[in-house]
């Protein structure tokens, strides 16, 4: 079943993609600021979603985690 057609799976696909693309931000600035408009332009948008508002990403990560966890 692919990861669009079950709610719990595309936001865990979503947070991570928020989570990876803060940190790659975080280590190399210059490979996600270049790409702010286009397609490519959705990584930077989700890492300055991942830096703007980490303490609800981080909360949102853990409760997806203990929803995996313990729920699935």
């Amino acid at each position: 079943q692919s990861a669009l057609f079950n709610l719990q799976s595309l936001l865990t696909v979503v947070l991570l993609l928020i989570c990876t693309c803060a940190y790659v931000r975080s280590l190399f600035p210059s490979l996600v600021d270049r790409n702010k408009v286009g397609l490519l332009g959705i990584f930077w948008k989700c890492a300055r979603i991942g830096e703007r508002i980490s303490p609800y990403v981080a909360g949102s990560c853990i409760i997806m985690a203990v929803s995996i966890l313990f729920w699935s």
